[in-house]
């Protein structure tokens, strides 16, 4: 068992405007971003289904082609390899999201 505070976890920057602090687990990963207004990830896709929410703030999202905006309170489900997108339109929005297996591209080495 282990506990964490998120501000005392170093962040990282994947993208410009956008940081984001990770836990690991067994078989997840946890991340927790905070993202500028303006700011956003670009399209990707990767073999990890995602789940989040938006905790603060308004959120664009593209789902395998598919825009919809989401808000404080709104959650989203992205299956494994579906290309997706995401810009936050009123920030900073802060973000929730838990992916299975484990992120193992995001491991510290």
């Amino acid at each position: 068992m282990a506990y964490y505070s998120i501000k005392d976890i170093p962040p990282r920057k994947p993208a410009e405007g956008v940081e984001m602090q990770v836990i690991h687990g067994e078989r997840m990963t946890v991340a927790f971003f905070t993202i500028a207004e303006g700011a956003g990830v670009p399209q990707h896709h990767h073999p990890h289904e995602q789940i989040g929410t938006v905790l603060k703030g308004k959120m664009e999202l593209s789902i395998s082609g598919e825009k919809q905006i989401v808000t404080s309170g709104g959650a989203y489900h992205i299956p494994s390899n579906a290309i997706h997108s995401g810009l936050c339109l009123e920030g900073p929005a802060e973000v929730l999201e838990i992916f299975a297996p484990v992120r193992e591209d995001w491991l510290q080495r």
